[in-house]
């Protein structure tokens, strides 16, 4: 077994990771609405860029963080702990979600700067209405349960493709264009590009973000139940797919965004994360 990684080694993973991610889905979303003017063919450039991004991300970074790159996966990780799996102490999640929060601000001011925008300017595009909060809602509890299926089931080797592929579908089939990422919807208002979101938008897409994490736990555990103890350290746990899965991406055109997501292991001892990786190696 391989030692974990240090928190403020993780930490970075999940700032670059997430900046990374941003970077990704506003650049390609400003790319897209440069070379069309046609929004389906901007979305279906947008969508493509965004879940390869996601997909290389969370390989790169997952054996060192479990590449959560969004908030709603390190929650579902520290649940997981908390519900006596494997996953997140308390201060290990407040500072993943710090470092994707600084991530995701500074990954949509960079994608500003290389197309010779102005960075610092606020999104204007106000996205609200309660079907789009249904729809994120859905999104992201759709995610989670994805993740949560995939490690009590002990396929976390798929997480990569899966997560990208979920989202990259997402993006079309709700109405909000699946954001499913606090952090990732905090770094989109500081572009107003059609990939933004107004700053006035934030609180009822946070909000119906956290309550689909919510019920995307609850129906792993309806699906699955817990696992602890023994159980737990046999088979990849939720807390490791997590990690994988961190990323979340969300691609958005008019009303889509991008989304995030894993986690990582114990603050002492081997990382689950990277048992993970070593183990599709």
């Amino acid at each position: 077994m391989t030692a974990q990684p240090s928190l403020s080694r993780r930490a970075a993973a999940e700032l670059i990771g997430t900046a990374g991610l941003l970077t990704v889905v506003i650049g390609s979303g400003l790319k897209a609405a440069e070379l069309s003017s046609d929004t389906g063919v901007a979305l279906i450039a947008n969508s493509f860029a965004s879940a390869i991004g996601l997909g290389l991300i969370i390989t790169l970074f997952g054996p060192l963080s479990g590449a959560h790159l969004n908030p709603v996966v390190t929650l579902s990780s520290w649940w997981s702990r908390r519900t006596g799996g494997e996953g997140l102490g308390g201060r290990e999640a407040l500072v993943y979600t710090a470092a994707q929060s600084a991530g995701a601000i500074g990954g949509a001011l960079l994608a500003e700067v290389m197309f010779g925008r102005t960075p610092g300017a606020f999104a204007t595009q106000v996205r609200d209405g309660g079907h789009l909060l249904i729809g994120e809602a859905v999104a992201t509890a759709g995610l989670v349960l994805l993740i949560q299926g995939l490690g009590h089931i002990g396929r976390p080797r798929l997480i990569p493709a899966a997560v990208a592929a979920y989202l990259a579908a997402a993006i079309w089939f709700t109405s909000s264009g699946s954001f499913v990422n606090p952090a990732g919807t905090v770094g989109r208002s500081f572009s107003d590009s059609f990939t933004g979101i107004a700053p006035q938008s934030l609180p009822g897409f946070i909000g119906a973000q956290l309550a689909g994490a919510i019920l995307g736990l609850a129906l792993a555990a309806l699906l699955y139940g817990h696992r602890s103890g023994r159980a737990a350290r046999q088979k990849p746990t939720p807390a490791a797919m997590a990690a994988t899965v961190a990323a979340t991406a969300t691609v958005t055109v008019e009303t889509t965004v991008p989304a995030v997501l894993p986690e990582a292991g114990p603050v002492d001892g081997p990382s689950p994360a990277k048992a993970a990786y070593e183990a599709i190696g």
